[in-house]
C-alpha cells in the first residue's frame, strides 16, 4: 500500500495566512486520503518578484477584502487567525523562512518538527500579531514547537549560513518553475503526472483529481456526524 501512496508538496510560507489554511487542512487529511505529504518552505517574496505579483496591501479594494474573508475563513477552517493590528507593518519573513529549512535540513525524516515549528510561527503572527524575523522570536517559536534548547542555537547558526540561504532560494526557484505565483502553492504526483494547486479553495477539486473525497476542512468532525 505504500508504493501507491500519491504525493503532495506543499510550497509555503508563514507570512501568507491562506498558506496556513492550506498547511492545516491538508496535515488534517494526511491519514484520510492516501497520500505523502513533503513540507517546502519557500520565501513569498521571491515568488511575487519573480512572479510579476502584486501584495493585496498595493491593491486596495482586495486588501479590504482579505481582511472580512480572512475572519470567515478562520471560522469555516477552525485555524485562529487574527490579523495583525497593521497589517502594512508587518515585517519580511525571509529569517523565519530560512530558520524553517534549517530544521528541515538538519532534522531530514523529522517532518513533525517542521510542521510544529512553521505552525508556530504562523501563530505567532498571525493569531499573537507578534514578531518572526528576531532571534529571539525564532527561538521562543522553536521551544513551543518542542525542540530541544540546545539545539536551537546550532538552528540559528545554519539558518543564517550560505547552505540554507541557497536551499531556500532553490526551493522558490523550484515553486516559479512549477507555475507558482503566490501561495499555498500545491503539487499533486498522481500517475506519474503533476497537477498543481492554488489557494485554500481548491481541495474539493484536488480530491477528485487525485481519486479522494472532499470530506470538509476538518473530516475528524464529518466522520464522527456520519
Amino acid at each position: 500500500m505504500a508504493g501507491t501512496r500519491k504525493v503532495i508538496e506543499l510550497f509555503y510560507d508563514v507570512a501568507c495566512p491562506y498558506a496556513w489554511l492550506g498547511f492545516e487542512v491538508l496535515c488534517r487529511y494526511r491519514n484520510v486520503w492516501n497520500i505523502d505529504l513533503q513540507f517546502r518552505p519557500a520565501f513569498l517574496g521571491g515568488i511575487m518578484h519573480g512572479s510579476g505579483n502584486k501584495s493585496p496591501g498595493l491593491v486596495p479594494n482586495k486588501f479590504l477584502y482579505m481582511g472580512k474573508d480572512l475572519a470567515r475563513l478562520a471560522l469555516y477552517f477552525g485555524v485562529p487567525i487574527v490579523s495583525p493590528e497593521n497589517p502594512a507593518e508587518v515585517k519580511g519573513s525571509l529569517s523565519a523562512m530560512r530558520f524553517v529549512t534549517a530544521v528541515a535540513e538538519s532534522r531530514e525524516g523529522r517532518q513533525a518538527d517542521v510542521e510544529n515549528v512553521s505552525r508556530e510561527l504562523w501563530k505567532r503572527i498571525w493569531s499573537g500579531d507578534e514578531d518572526i524575523t528576531l532571534p529571539a522570536s525564532l527561538s521562543e517559536a522553536g521551544l513551543k514547537a518542542g525542540l530541544p534548547a540546545n539545539e536551537i542555537e546550532e538552528l540559528l547558526q545554519l539558518a543564517s549560513s550560505q547552505k540554507i540561504k541557497e536551499r531556500l532560494k532553490s526551493t522558490t526557484q523550484k515553486a516559479l518553475d512549477c507555475g507558482a505565483f503566490g501561495f499555498p502553492h500545491i503539487i499533486c504526483h498522481v500517475n506519474g503526472k503533476e497537477e498543481m494547486f492554488f489557494g485554500s479553495d481548491r481541495f474539493e477539486l484536488m480530491a477528485h483529481c487525485i481519486g479522494e473525497q472532499w470530506l470538509g476542512p476538518q473530516p475528524a468532525k464529518t466522520s464522527a456526524r456520519m
